[in-house]
């Protein structure tokens, strides 16, 4: 969710990529073609938000505080809790052929008792069940926990992927100010690597904690900034932590080109012969971000951000996503068909790595 606490314009179904279907007029045959060419390339986006209306008791009150002029946020709100109309004619209008959908923060992670968090999640992945299940080759989906409970969240996960066939989680940071690099939360990052799933690491509406350099700034609390740091911050506890060491086949998956990880790597790499030997893991930082993270393009449509992600952690573990409705599909669409790679390499991040990872 890239525009949480800051204005941003929403995806409207009438906008359209350079070469979409609805922008193929445009320049007459040689626009035609070149629509045509570029209609080929199968484009699926992976950290796509909806909600169900009062699934969450909290959210409405929570949604009062957002930062953003009320006209964008009811569009967002309409938007998020439309599953065909609006967001397939969005899809179709920008030549995007699959979204990957997930619960819109606030999420499960705003709920305080366990038994209302296993509850909730049941019908939240339900509903999401029966939204990819209508249109199966436009929707697949990740799982919502309840985390609160990690034993509850080892029988969700298990039930949301083998009987529902959800691809993955994604959960909003931290539970309720606790971090997954816990020993309670083991047991889920070994049904992760059993199952073979990713766990998408996505920021929350609601910090854990007040930064007091964010005081009287409150443009640097969201998406601007404290949302980059503070779950960058959460994945490198994963990594130093020992998550990956003990699950070396467990992945986490994070938006925003990897949360300015992948630009960091040299500077985590340099400093990491200073860490005591007790609290050293078995490899560099960068060792992990290559081998255990996945980073994908929400909300950041930048060519040069996009080419050090890359240079950083490989061509294939960098996915494309668009954070509908937050961001313009349009204007995502356009940055990835105009993005200065190879036809093949431009494949793998349009859809060949979010079809390997997730199994679509």
């Amino acid at each position: 969710m890239a525009g949480g606490l800051a204005a941003g314009r929403p995806a409207l179904a009438a906008d359209a990529a350079p070469g979409s279907r609805a922008s193929a007029t445009v320049g007459g045959a040689k626009g035609d073609r070149n629509a045509n060419k570029e209609k080929k390339m199968r484009i699926v986006a992976v950290e796509e938000a909806f909600s169900i209306p009062g699934a969450i008791r909290q959210e409405a009150a929570i949604r009062q505080r957002l930062a953003a002029p009320e006209v964008i946020k009811q569009e967002w709100f309409r938007r998020l809790e439309d599953l065909t109309e609006l967001r397939l004619a969005d899809m179709d209008a920008n030549g995007v052929d699959m979204q990957v959908l997930s619960y819109a923060s606030p999420g499960l992670e705003v709920i305080e008792d366990p038994a209302e968090a296993v509850a909730v999640a049941q019908r939240v992945n339900n509903h999401l069940a029966k939204a990819v299940a209508r249109h199966p080759k436009r929707f697949a989906g990740f799982a919502v926990l309840p985390l609160q409970d990690p034993k509850a969240a080892v029988v969700e996960l298990r039930r949301a992927v083998k009987e529902l066939g959800l691809k993955g989680v994604l959960y909003n940071d931290h539970v309720r100010g606790h971090y997954l690099d816990e020993p309670r939360f083991r047991p889920v990052w070994a049904e992760l690597e059993r199952l073979g799933v990713t766990l998408y690491l996505h920021p929350a509406v609601i910090p854990a904690d007040n930064w007091h350099v964010f005081d009287g700034y409150p443009v640097l609390v969201g998406p601007s900034w404290g949302w980059t740091a503070t779950v960058g911050a959460h994945a490198l506890r994963l990594i130093y932590g020992g998550v990956f060491d003990e699950f070396p086949g467990a992945s986490v998956t994070l938006g925003h080109m990897g949360e300015l990880l992948p630009f960091q790597m040299a500077r985590l790499d340099s400093r990491y012969p200073h860490v005591p030997v007790e609290q050293r893991v078995q490899h560099l930082p960068s060792y992990y971000l290559r081998k255990n993270v996945y980073v994908t393009t929400s909300g950041v449509m930048s060519h040069a951000a996009l080419l050090g992600a890359v240079h950083a952690v490989g061509v294939d573990r960098v996915l494309f996503s668009i954070d509908y409705p937050f961001e313009s599909s349009a204007e995502a669409v356009g940055f990835l068909r105009s993005a200065p790679y190879a036809p093949a390499d431009l494949a793998r991040i349009a859809h060949g790595n979010a079809d390997r990872l997730l199994g679509l």
